[in-house]
């Protein structure tokens, strides 16, 4: 039974735990940890405190590494680029929100006026957002 103060992200599960729930050795915990594919929190004696979204994202790793032969660099790469696509996904939810608010607003004052210089309804456009920050330099 999960207890309502632990979500996914809070960090309960000492090494040898989480080592036990993803099928790995905690050795393979550590590596992991140092290449920056899992980052565990710390507790305040410096041992590592895993969640429950950690231990799935190692087990995504070993997944990955065992059943497509991906190494460890290219994992860390697609690693980044879901985190990446999740983020714009989130942001784009929020434009899609902000922009439905501001086409809501513009219909409610049109609606209101009669005579001339009567606003046009606003039409479905695209949105395109440049990203301004620079690339990641390439791994080497």
């Amino acid at each position: 039974m999960n207890h309502p103060a632990f979500g996914d992200d809070t960090p309960v599960y000492v090494i040898s735990v989480a080592a036990e729930l993803s099928g790995l050795h905690p050795q393979t915990l550590r590596q992991y940890d140092r290449l920056g594919l899992v980052s565990p929190g710390r507790a305040a004696g410096r041992g590592r405190r895993y969640s429950m979204r950690d231990i799935q994202q190692l087990r995504e790793v070993q997944r990955l590494s065992q059943e497509n032969g991906i190494n460890l660099a290219g994992i860390k790469r697609i690693l980044e680029l879901e985190r990446e696509v999740a983020e714009l996904r989130e942001h784009l939810f929020h434009l899609r929100n902000e922009l439905d608010a501001a086409r809501t607003a513009v219909t409610r004052r049109t609606s209101g006026r009669s005579g001339g210089g009567e606003l046009l309804p606003v039409r479905r456009t695209r949105v395109t957002i440049f990203n301004t920050t620079p690339p990641h330099p390439p791994e080497q």
